[in-house]
């Protein structure tokens, strides 16, 4: 074996042994990390990142069309988006943007779907057949205190995702191959959860797909490890609504205080994190907290994301949440309704998709790569889609900053912005290339997919054993 390669696939190995982000789950999946290690052996990922990013010269000419594209249209759409930003399921101005590009480029729109206003799909009008290449697009901007701002730049994520999906189109059309190519609008992404790809997954939009790809910010140059995770924990999305008595403040005994009870929620937490594991995330606003300081606060709402990075021990976390929003209640002679309105759960990655991109982002010129894989997670931030169809999300460095700051947004319409654009919808490309033109590749890739979609029950059963709740007795 080349030394390159060896040196590649015992990186791959060891970054597999830590996968999961918590002592307890390693140990509990021991095992399954294990086969995860021998799987990726087996698919040879090393051998298809050597293979598929050799000279080429009919990738080449695609992904020189990508850039094309980028260089001359589509950065300056780009741009566009970050100066008019619109929060999610609000992007009518966005979204008109992008479609009206992929309609004048032979793309046919459907507009509303899985009744999310602002979804779409839109398919190229010569798809005939597998294999379905799907790209997602993403366009809302973050909430922030001074209005909305594209401190994500999910802003580029359209015009990336149309650059690749429109050069293969088109070289589907040159060359008379089979397979199709779909584009998924997903709105509201920073307004999770419910999260607008789960809705879509659950009503069958994306069912078609035998790949999806998308692109993402970042502050250096990455992909994931195989396996199962989540960027950003698996989460529970809670409203507390407290519902009390109003009365004058200077008589407040004559009512019941809504916004006590909404304080006691969060002093309850804060009272009972030493009882739950250190690597919970307990994160919550108030957004209604009374209407004037001389009424008692008759209503409250608060809103909480509960993470873990698994679902199995986050049922824990969350009961104790809610049971200090009933304590809450109890004491204050008040009400509380419990909204679980929502949830975001692992997704699945696949190193014969991850390392290629990977390889390609590298071929096409992204800074600060990080040359050790991060933690198992799917295509994008909410597992859903990712745990039923195998993807990759493209993360070539594009900013100097964190993710979610102005300086994010600042850095999308400067060079290091432009160029990391630049770098994903070539490397995006020439992925959607391979994967449309080598039959045995697609073989390779849905085998490690469906294996590691096996072993993740194996997993959550040796979770499941391990997470014991203590028996506490009665008092005497």
């Amino acid at each position: 074996m080349p030394r390159p390669i060896l040196l590649c696939t015992l990186l791959l190995i060891a970054t597999i042994a830590f996968a999961q982000e918590t002592p307890t789950e390693r140990e509990a999946a021991r095992d399954v990390i294990q086969k995860i290690a021998a799987l990726e052996k087996s698919v040879d990922v090393a051998g298809w990142v050597q293979g598929l990013t050799a000279p080429d010269a009919e990738r080449d000419k695609v992904v020189a069309r990508a850039r094309q594209l980028m260089e001359t249209e589509l950065l300056a759409l780009s741009d566009d988006i970050t100066r008019h930003p619109e929060i999610g399921f609000k992007e009518t101005r966005s979204v008109k943007l992008l479609t009206d590009y992929l309609k004048a480029h032979d793309f046919e729109v459907q507009m509303g779907v899985a009744g999310l206003d602002t979804a779409f799909v839109a398919q190229w009008k010569g798809n005939h057949g597998a294999p379905n290449l799907g790209v997602i697009l993403e366009y809302d901007a973050l909430r922030g205190t001074k209005g909305a701002f594209h401190g994500d730049q999910h802003s580029a994520q359209g015009p990336v995702g149309m650059a690749a999906a429109i050069a293969m189109a088109e070289y589907l059309a040159r060359s008379k191959a089979p397979g199709s190519v779909i584009v998924y609008g997903t709105p509201g992404e920073e307004m999770m959860p419910p999260e607008a790809k789960t809705v879509m997954m659950k009503a069958g939009v994306f069912n078609r797909a035998d790949v999806i790809v998308r692109s993402h910010s970042t502050s250096q140059t990455s992909r994931p490890a195989p396996g199962f995770g989540t960027c950003c924990m698996n989460i529970d999305g809670v409203k507390y609504t407290f519902s009390g008595a109003p009365a004058h403040q200077l008589t407040a005994w004559a009512g019941r205080n809504a916004l006590e009870a909404v304080i006691h929620l969060f002093n309850n937490i804060d009272a009972v994190r030493s009882n739950i594991r250190p690597e919970a995330r307990i994160q919550g606003i108030i957004l209604e907290g009374g209407a004037a300081p001389n009424v008692v606060p008759d209503r409250t709402v608060a809103d909480f994301y509960i993470r873990y990075p698994d679902a199995v021990y986050l049922k824990q976390v969350t009961q104790f949440v809610d049971n200090a929003a009933r304590a809450a209640a109890l004491a204050t002679e008040t009400k509380v309704k419990i909204d679980h309105y929502g949830e975001d759960r692992d997704g699945i990655s696949v190193g014969t998709l991850a390392e290629v991109g990977f390889a390609y982002m590298k071929m096409y010129g992204a800074g600060k790569v990080n040359p050790e894989p991060g933690k198992p997670q799917g295509f994008e931030e909410t597992g859903s889609v990712s745990s039923q169809i195998p993807g990759l999300g493209f993360s070539a460095y594009s900013s100097n900053y964190a993710n979610h700051t102005y300086e994010m947004e600042a850095d999308a319409l400067t060079d290091v912005g432009h160029k990391g654009f630049v770098v994903d919808a070539q490397a995006m490309t020439a992925l959607l290339f391979d994967f449309a033109t080598h039959p045995d590749y697609r073989t390779a890739v849905k085998r490690e997919f469906d294996t590691i979609r096996t072993l993740f029950d194996e997993y959550t059963a040796a979770l499941e054993r391990t997470y014991t709740v203590p028996k506490v007795p009665d008092p005497l």
